[in-house]
C-alpha cells in the first residue's frame, strides 16, 4: 500500500500566529539569568499544539542571542509536564481528507523543528520532567542536556496504542538506551516512573519536586563569563543540580535482574522481525520462572493489541534509527508521520483510545501482525518522491549526544572499569570520576550484580 507523501510547509508560514491561538497557553518569565517556559494547559495535561510551538520557537531563538539569558528552564503547570501532542485535533483534521492531513503533517513539521532546535541549542537547557511526560512532552525534554525526574515523573512513548509510531526524535534516543530497553519501551508503551527514568538514562538527575522552585532560583543566580565554553557552563549547572539531591527512593530500578536480562535477550537487535520477538516471548511464557512467564504472556497480549502496522514500522525504526544523525532523525520521522496521517489506523486509534475511550481492541487495518506486508512497512521509510527533506531551523548536527556524560555512567563504561577490579574499587573510581554524583554507587552495584549472575 503506497501512500502519497505530503510536503513540508515553509518554516516562516508555520510560525505565523493563527486566529485561534491561545495567548496564555505558554507563560514566559525572566528571573535574572534564567529564562523559563511554562506550558500552561493544565486541563489538557499541557498537551502540545501548534499555538504553543509557534510561541516557543521564536523565544528560544531570541534567548540564544541574548547575553543576559544564562539558562533556559522548561516546565509544566499542574500534574503534567506535557502528556503529548494534541492528537485529537490532528485526528479530526485527518477526517477532512488531503487538506486536513496536510495540516496535521504541518503540525509535525513544526514540532520536529522545535525538538531539533532544543537538541542543538546553544544555551544550557533544563527540563523539569515533573509529572506526566509522554509523546510530545518527551520531545521537549529528552534531547536536553539536563533532564530532571521527580517522584511524580511518568515517562512513556505510547504511540503504538493509537496507530502511530514513537516520534519526536525517538529514532535517536530509544535505540541508544542500554541493552534492548528502547525497543521494549517503543513496542509496548511501558511506563517508567521517576526513579526508573533516572536509572535508565531518560533523566540525568533525580530530585524531589518540592525543591524545583528553589533549584530554579539557584540557577538564576549563576553567572557565566563570556569566555566560558558551553561545556564548562554545563559542569557548573550539573554541580548546582546535585546540590538539591537528597537521596533516592530505591536502590534498583524495577526493570532489573532476570527481567532486564530477558528483555535484552528477547528484544535484541539480532531478532530479525516481530514474529521472532513473539516466538521468544512464547518460550519465556512456557519455560521461564513463574514471574517471567506472567510478564511474557502480558507482553504478548500487549503487543497484539497495538496497531499491527505501527508495531512493524516501529520495530524497523528501532533497527535503522541508530544510524541516523539528529537532523536525519527529524527529517525521516517527518516523512513517516506524514504517511501515518494518511493511514486509517491513526484516526481509528485516537478515536477509540482517546476520544471515545472504547475498551475493545480498535479495528486496525491490517488487523493482525501476520497480515502486515513488508512492502507496506517499507513505504513508510521511502521518503518524499522528489527527495525533499523537512527544512530545520538549526544547522547543527551530530551522531551522538554531545552531553552524554552528564547522566549516570553507561553499562559499557562500568564493565570496562570493572575489568580485573574488585567491586568496591569500581565504585570508588567512578564515584571520583563523576564527582560523587547521586545514583552512581547504586547503578554500578546493579550492573555488576546483573552481569555476574
Amino acid at each position: 500500500m503506497l501512500i502519497l507523501m505530503q510536503y513540508a510547509t515553509p518554516t516562516a508560514d508555520l510560525l505565523k500566529a493563527q486566529q485561534d491561538d491561545d495567548p496564555d497557553d505558554v507563560i514566559f518569565t525572566n528571573n535574572y539569568g534564567v529564562r523559563s517556559i511554562e506550558l500552561n494547559r493544565p486541563k489538557k495535561l499541557n498537551s502540545l499544539n501548534g499555538s504553543m510551538a509557534r510561541k516557543i520557537i521564536p523565544r528560544l531563538q531570541e534567548w540564544a542571542k541574548s547575553e543576559l539569558a544564562g539558562v533556559v528552564v522548561i516546565k509544566g503547570s499542574g500534574r503534567a509536564f506535557c502528556a503529548g501532542g494534541d492528537v485529537a485535533a490532528l485526528a479530526n483534521w485527518n477526517k477532512e481528507g488531503p487538506e486536513g492531513q496536510q495540516r496535521s503533517s504541518d503540525y509535525f513539521g513544526l514540532e520536529y523543528k522545535l525538538d531539533h532546535l532544543i537538541a542543538t541549542y546553544t544555551k544550557p537547557y533544563v527540563a523539569f520532567m515533573d509529572g506526566i511526560t509522554m509523546g510530545g512532552g518527551v520531545g521537549l525534554s529528552i534531547h536536553a542536556p539536563f533532564r530532571i525526574a521527580t517522584e511524580n515523573t511518568l515517562f512513556a512513548m505510547p504511540e503504538t496504542t493509537i496507530g502511530f509510531f514513537p516520534d519526536v526524535g525517538a529514532s535517536f534516543f530509544l535505540p541508544r538506551m542500554e541493552g534492548a530497553l528502547g525497543t521494549y519501551l517503543a513496542l509496548t508503551s511501558e511506563q517508567l516512573k521517576g526513579i526508573d527514568a533516572f536509572y535508565h538514562g531518560v533523566a540525568t538527575h533525580y530530585i524531589h519536586s518540592s525543591t524545583l522552585q528553589q533549584l530554579e532560583s539557584r540557577l538564576a543566580e549563576l553567572q557565566f563569563p563570556d569566555y566560558m565554553t558551553l561545556d564548562e557552563r554545563f559542569k557548573i549547572i550539573n554541580a548546582t543540580i546535585e546540590e538539591f539531591s537528597t537521596g533516592l527512593p530505591a536502590e534498583r530500578p524495577h526493570i532489573t535482574g532476570e527481567l532486564r536480562k530477558t528483555i535484552d535477550s528477547v528484544f535484541h537487535s539480532d531478532q530479525p522481525d516481530i514474529n521472532s520477538i513473539l516466538a521468544s516471548l512464547e518460550q519465556v511464557s512456557q519455560n521461564g520462572p513463574a514471574d517471567l512467564q506472567t510478564w511474557a504472556k502480558k507482553t504478548i497480549d500487549t503487543i497484539r493489541t497495538r496497531s499491527p502496522i505501527s508495531v512493524a514500522v516501529t520495530l524497523q525504526q528501532m533497527r535503522i534509527g541508530r544510524q541516523w544523525s539528529i537532523a536525519q532523525t527529524f527529517q525521516r520521522e517527518y516523512d513517516i508521520a506524514a504517511q501515518f496521517m494518511s493511514h486509517p489506523d491513526f484516526v481509528e486509534g485516537v478515536t477509540a483510545r482517546l476520544i471515545e475511550r472504547r475498551k475493545e481492541r480498535p479495528n486496525w487495518q491490517p488487523n493482525t501482525l501476520e497480515d502486515v506486508k513488508k512492502v507496506d512497512v517499507d513505504a513508510f521509510f521511502a521518503g518524499a518522491a522528489n527527495g525533499t527533506k523537512l527544512p530545520l531551523i538549526s544547522e547543527v548536527d551530530y551522531k551522538e549526544y554531545p552531553h552524554a556524560w552528564i547522566g549516570l555512567p553507561k553499562e559499557s563504561e562500568i564493565m570496562r572499569e570493572a575489568s580485573g577490579k574488585k567491586a568496591e574499587d569500581v565504585v570508588a573510581s567512578l564515584m571520583e570520576k563523576y564527582e560523587g554524583k547521586q545514583g552512581v554507587r547504586e547503578k554500578v552495584a546493579e550492573v555488576l550484580d546483573r552481569f555476574k549472575s
